[in-house]
C-alpha cells in the first residue's frame, strides 16, 4: 500500500490561495514572511490554536516594541486576516478592534518644470527615457510594482498617443498620454528590444509571462512580438513560480538608484524619486488648466480631491 499522501504545509496552502486570487508574487513573499514570522514570535504555535486576541499581540508588538511604520503594521495586519479568511478558513472573532494604523497626511514633492529639466539633463539613455515617460504620462512607480516595467509592446499606441495601463491600482486597466516628444526615443528603444527579442528566440528561449491562464489558451503568445515586456531585464532569469528560464521584465530598483544621483548633482534641495515625476506631472497639467476630473482619470483615481495624487 502506497503511503499515505502528506497534506501541504500551511505556507504553501498560503501560497497556493495567494495564486489563485492572482496575487502578486511579492506579495506573497511579504504575507509568507509576515505569516512566518507571525507564528514565531507565539512560540511556533499553529495558527489554528491562535486568533484574535494573538494577531492583536502581534500587531501591537510590531507597533510599539518594532516601530514600524504604518503601512508595515496594515501589510501585516491584512497578511494575517488572509491567512484566517482564505486559508484557514476560520473567521476571527470580531476583527473590528484589530488596531490598524492610520497613515499620517503628506503633501508629495512637486518638482517645477526647470527643476524636472534640470534632472532629465543628468539622466542618459535608457533612465532618461524612463524618467521622461514617468514625467509625461504620470504611471505609478510604486503600487504593486512598477507600472512602467510591465508595460508591454501590445500597450503602446503610437498612432493614438496612448498608453494602456493594465491591472492598475484596483485591479482596473485605464488609458494615459504618451506624448509626442517620446515617440521617437520610444520607437528606437523598441527596436532594440526587438533584436533582443530576436536572440533569445534563436537561442530557444524568448518566451514571456503571460498572466493567469492566456498561457495555455493561447501557448504560442509567449513567444510573440507584442507580448514582450518593452523595458526587459538585461539578463535572462528563472522564473521562481514555473522554474522556466525567462526574461522577465526589469527591476525598478536601478531607476530609483539612478534618480536618487541625478537629483543630488543638481542645486535642487527636495527628496526627489521616480514617484515624483507623477506629482510633477498632476501639478504641471492643472497649471496647464486640465481640469480635476481629467487629471483624476489620467492618474487612475476615483474622483477624490483629498487623495488626488
Amino acid at each position: 500500500m502506497p503511503p499515505a499522501k502528506q497534506p501541504p504545509k500551511l505556507l504553501d496552502q498560503v501560497r497556493d490561495a495567494l495564486r489563485t486570487r492572482r496575487y502578486a508574487i511579492r506579495t506573497e513573499e511579504a504575507y509568507s514572511d509576515w505569516i512566518k514570522r507571525y507564528i514565531l514570535f507565539h512560540g511556533k504555535r499553529h495558527p489554528n490554536d491562535m486568533g484574535h486576541a494573538e494577531v492583536e499581540a502581534f500587531l501591537i508588538h510590531l507597533a510599539v516594541e518594532k516601530n514600524v511604520a504604518p503601512s508595515t503594521q496594515n501589510q501585516a495586519r491584512s497578511a494575517l486576516l488572509f491567512l484566517y479568511r482564505h486559508v484557514l478558513h476560520k473567521e476571527i472573532e470580531d476583527p473590528a478592534p484589530i488596531p490598524e494604523a492610520n497613515r499620517p497626511l503628506r503633501l508629495p514633492t512637486v518638482l517645477t518644470k526647470d527643476e524636472v529639466q534640470q534632472i532629465f539633463h543628468q539622466l542618459s539613455g535608457l533612465h532618461q527615457l524612463l524618467a521622461k515617460l514617468l514625467y509625461g504620462s504620470g504611471m505609478r512607480v510604486l503600487e504593486s510594482g512598477a507600472r512602467w516595467a510591465r508595460l508591454r509592446v501590445k500597450d503602446v499606441d503610437f498612432t493614438q498617443s496612448q498608453i494602456l495601463v493594465r491591472e492598475g491600482k484596483g485591479d482596473k486597466d485605464r488609458l494615459t498620454m504618451l506624448p509626442l516628444s517620446l515617440h521617437r526615443a520610444l520607437q528606437v528603444h523598441l527596436a532594440q528590444v526587438k533584436l533582443l527579442h530576436e536572440e533569445d528566440l534563436a537561442k530557444g528561449y524568448g518566451m514571456v509571462y503571460l498572466p493567469f491562464a492566456l498561457a495555455r489558451k493561447y501557448p504560442n503568445a509567449a513567444r510573440e512580438w507584442y507580448w514582450q515586456y518593452i523595458f526587459p531585464a538585461d539578463r535572462l532569469s528563472v522564473d521562481p513560480r514555473s522554474n522556466t528560464v525567462r526574461r522577465h521584465h526589469a527591476d525598478e530598483s536601478g531607476l530609483q538608484k539612478a534618480v536618487r544621483r541625478a537629483a543630488q548633482a543638481t542645486s535642487i534641495n527636495k527628496h526627489v524619486t521616480p514617484h515624483t515625476f507623477r506629482h510633477s506631472f498632476a501639478t504641471h497639467l492643472l497649471e496647464a488648466n486640465y481640469d480635476i476630473r481629467t487629471v483624476q482619470e489620467l492618474l487612475g483615481h476615483k474622483l477624490d480631491f483629498v487623495r488626488f495624487f
